[in-house]
């Protein structure tokens, strides 16, 4: 009894580890840690979760979808492995520069902050391979085109358009003289989420929120736990851990958001 204490606690040392070191950014050794669970707990399908991750940071496609088509293996309906090993099938080259940039994702940086900050989803999205190239965490950039707020990659790529209920506030606000900054929160091949933060009010424009509030009072994280059912990326078993990248409980609160607008349950 006392051994297989032991294993587990090892085990769950190892595990947050692992989450630090993703945290960080420190791919290749998150690579070695999660190499070491895999090795001795050759079932343990999170690990393989977070090897495959790891991998795709470093822009090692191969390796990655041999972690995740075992963690597959081990647990066919994981629905982390799934998307990912989908999102791997679209890649057909290694973006340049994204195996050596990793960065780390701030926490604060997915926090929907009441009247300042808010998660939207865009529409009239680029096409899907480009999509499987874009991560939680990865700044993007607004522009008002016409009558549309448009979201585009660094290198000034569109990726889609502003949901018109938020874009034709928000862009009467940018004309006005306020500021703000776009962060991906959730990807998949059909669907793009970010959050907008309002990081510079004009004098003018004192009292206008961007973002009205909905009934909910202070901060809204898109960090850890289960949301709507889903497994976190970074799961550890009975614990709730920091979800690296927060894209699935961003996606379930976005699509939460939508479906209380129709008086749904969320």
């Amino acid at each position: 009894m006392y051994q297989e204490e032991e294993q587990v606690r090892l085990r769950r040392q190892s595990s947050k580890q692992a989450i630090a070191l993703a945290m960080e950014g420190r791919w290749r050794e998150a690579v070695a840690v999660n190499k070491g669970i895999v090795d001795s707990f050759p079932n343990d399908v999170d690990a393989y979760n977070r090897l495959g991750r790891a991998y795709m940071e470093l822009g090692e496609y191969s390796l990655a979808g041999e972690a995740y088509r075992r963690a597959q293996e081990l647990d066919p309906y994981n629905a982390i492995a799934e998307k990912n090993l989908r999102r791997l099938s679209h890649l057909r080259e290694v973006v340049a520069g994204l195996g050596g940039s990793s960065h780390r994702v701030e926490p604060q940086v997915f926090i929907e902050e009441t009247g300042k900050a808010g998660v939207v989803n865009l529409y009239h999205l680029v096409a899907t391979e480009v999509l499987a190239e874009i991560d939680a965490g990865d700044k993007v950039n607004l522009r008002i085109v016409g009558t549309n707020l448009v979201v585009e990659n660094g290198r000034g790529r569109y990726l889609g358009q502003v949901e018109p209920r938020h874009s034709q506030r928000l862009i009467k606000l940018i004309k006005g003289g306020n500021q703000y900054t776009a962060t991906v929160i959730s990807s998949s091949e059909d669907k793009l989420a970010v959050i907008i933060r309002e990081v510079y009010q004009h004098p003018s424009q004192v009292g206008q929120l961007s973002f009205p509030g909905k009934g909910f009072a202070g901060l809204r994280p898109y960090l850890g736990g289960r949301v709507a059912g889903r497994e976190p990326e970074y799961n550890m078993g009975d614990e709730e851990e920091p979800e690296l990248l927060a894209a699935e409980s961003a996606e379930a609160a976005s699509q939460g958001e939508d479906e209380d607008e129709e008086g749904s349950e969320v």
